[in-house]
């Protein structure tokens, strides 16, 4: 069983009514025949944010849920929402890509939209934004990567120079200078998040600035920080999954936003509550106190680097940021 630090509050996600477009549509019970296209910016097999989404639709089909995948490899992602939405009853988006999602939603007004990891500039009324607190966990990356330094200069790799992307970056920051003020953290930015090879670069090259611990935000290009982890001899931090289960000799813990319980819970509560909607047309922020964003540190089993006092001391930081006393900086 996944140890992932979540302080188990309830996540009361109210969904509403669906009724598919140019299909049968739900009806007043949601509960049969439901239809989800889940739709990612990318491809699966990154270990990571997408095959998070894609765990929480496979639990859906295994409760009968009708569930269609559609992966656009970095292209044509405009085309693939009006795809989904000529298919299914829910069109989930993973990715900030599908911005397209504002405009297109309103021609399919029987057809329930979930957006993850961004939000409409404005409320639409058949689109539930899904983002995450992973400024929050990052922080506590941040403390674990310090805690565990030797050289006192950290790394991390991102995906892109983006807001998404920095919003991990400063919380990773802080929450290192919360616990060491004179750690040093460099970044490098692999402007991909599809190429292993440049990742491993990234990491080599914040290696040789000094970074004994490398923080992986650039989903399967990060597969090549773990690659020159092992090679190079530092540690490195896992991201959105629990990845320490890649290479637990290295990975010694990873930032988890559980992208695929989210979805789930979404959904089952919208089989549940129908017309009751109270969410679509807003964003839910999935943060720290939602139980969905926390530290994982792999399988019971598992080689472990930090040690069980670290560990206390950062649930006890969780705790203080759910209760407000530690506000972390973010780029959102």
């Amino acid at each position: 069983m996944k140890k992932i630090l979540a302080l188990t509050l309830c996540v009361l996600l109210t969904v509403g009514m669906l009724a598919g477009c140019g299909g049968s549509g739900a009806g007043d019970d949601a509960s049969g025949n439901l239809t989800v296209a889940l739709v990612v910016a990318g491809t699966f097999g990154d270990r990571s944010f997408y095959d998070s989404s894609k765990e929480g639709c496979d639990r859906l089909a295994q409760e009968g849920v009708t569930v269609k995948t559609i992966e656009c490899n970095n292209e044509n992602h405009m085309q693939q929402i009006y795809n989904a939405a000529d298919a299914a009853d829910v069109v989930v988006l993973v990715g900030w890509e599908f911005y397209d999602v504002e405009t297109i939603a309103p021609e399919y007004p029987n057809v329930k939209f979930i957006w993850i990891d961004n939000a409409t500039s404005a409320p639409v009324a058949n689109v539930l934004n899904i983002t995450y607190a992973q400024n929050e966990g990052s922080f506590l990356a941040g403390y674990i990567a310090a805690k565990l330094s030797q050289s006192g200069v950290i790394g991390v790799v991102g995906g892109e120079d983006s807001d998404t992307i920095n919003d991990f970056v400063v919380g990773y920051k802080q929450g290192a200078q919360y616990a060491n003020p004179d750690c040093k953290v460099e970044v490098q930015y692999a402007n991909t998040y599809d190429d292993p090879a440049v990742g491993k670069e990234c990491a080599l090259a914040l290696s040789e600035k000094g970074a004994d611990v490398v923080f992986q935000v650039a989903s399967k290009t990060g597969d090549g920080v773990f690659e020159a982890a092992k090679e190079g001899g530092f540690y490195a931090i896992g991201v959105d999954s629990d990845q320490k289960y890649i290479a637990d000799d290295v990975i010694v813990c990873s930032m988890c936003k559980q992208v695929g319980e989210s979805i789930y819970q979404a959904i089952k509560q919208y089989q549940k509550e129908g017309d009751a909607c109270t969410l679509w047309g807003t964003t839910w922020v999935a943060d720290m106190a939602s139980g969905l964003v926390g530290i994982g540190y792999g399988e019971e089993g598992s080689q472990q680097q930090v040690s069980d006092e670290l560990k206390s001391e950062v649930d006890g930081l969780a705790k203080k940021i759910i209760d407000g006393e530690i506000v972390v900086d973010t780029t959102r």
